[in-house]
């Protein structure tokens, strides 16, 4: 994986394609986990949600990474 990728002459971190294509995945697990009704058993749903895009992101960094 480069460690910069260069967008119209703007180098930006090779991270953050796996960033936006995480927070893809996390935006239709949310959907998926609300509409199974999911939510009732998480104590407090946003807590759930920024654990999974960790843990989402962390996944797919150390992968891409390797």
């Amino acid at each position: 994986m480069p460690h910069e990728v260069s967008f119209h002459g703007v180098l930006m971190p090779g991270l953050l394609a796996v960033f936006i294509g995480c927070l893809l995945l996390m935006v239709l697990l949310d959907l998926l986990v609300g509409r199974l009704g999911l939510y009732r058993h998480v104590w407090h749903p946003s807590l759930f949600r920024l654990a999974l895009f960790v843990c989402l992101f962390g996944a797919a960094g150390l992968l891409l990474l390797r």
